[in-house]
């Protein structure tokens, strides 16, 4: 099973028959639940996940009120990376929002592979530096874009989180309320 997210990982950068064997005996498979976290607030990112199926977010509370901080389909990684590289307790979750199937990969496990395979951790960094790139243009998209232009964004880049996320989780993730998120969405109707 985990074959099919080592294959979509080579695509990202290439890597040797070695690594490809090595990655693939580190990676596990587990079904999650609708509503699941597979990862909770106060926990320190010891995990890399990647969904095989279905939806996931990262969220986190916020003067009472839950933020959804970004959504992720199948074969993006998901992981909490101020808590990984830091070594410290998140304040941040994730979430399964759909019936899942997560492919899970343990950092001690990745990072003990680096030395003797440097084409994973090549293709680790480029991973996360995908992932800061993003985290850069999500800011940006706060900063300089209305919440129309915003709504527009999502609805090019991953349309699918407009079909299947609840509304108050793409509210939160837009900056606005629920019924300025009604407002939008009826004037694109």
């Amino acid at each position: 099973m985990s074959k099919e997210l080592v294959e979509h990982l080579s695509q990202i950068s290439s890597l040797s028959t070695e690594a490809v064997s090595a990655l693939t005996s580190i990676i596990h498979t587990q079904q999650v639940r609708k509503n699941q976290d597979i990862q909770q607030i106060g926990q320190t990112c010891k995990t890399l996940y990647f969904l095989k199926s279905g939806l996931a977010r990262i969220y986190y509370f916020h003067a009472g009120n839950d933020i959804t901080e970004g959504f992720y389909g199948p074969f993006c990684l998901i992981a909490r990376a101020e808590s990984l590289f830091a070594g410290l307790p998140s304040k941040k979750a994730i979430q399964v929002l759909e019936d899942a199937e997560v492919w899970s990969i343990s950092t001690k496990d990745l990072f003990a592979l680096y030395d003797s395979h440097r084409d994973i951790e090549r293709l680790f960094v480029r991973l996360f530096e995908l992932a800061y790139v993003q985290t850069i243009q999500r800011i940006e998209n706060l900063q300089f874009h209305t919440a129309e232009e915003r709504y527009q964004l999502l609805m090019n880049d991953q349309p699918e989180v407009l079909r299947r996320a609840p509304l108050k989780f793409i509210a939160s993730y837009l900056g606005i309320t629920q019924v300025s998120l009604s407002r939008i969405r009826a004037r694109r109707t």
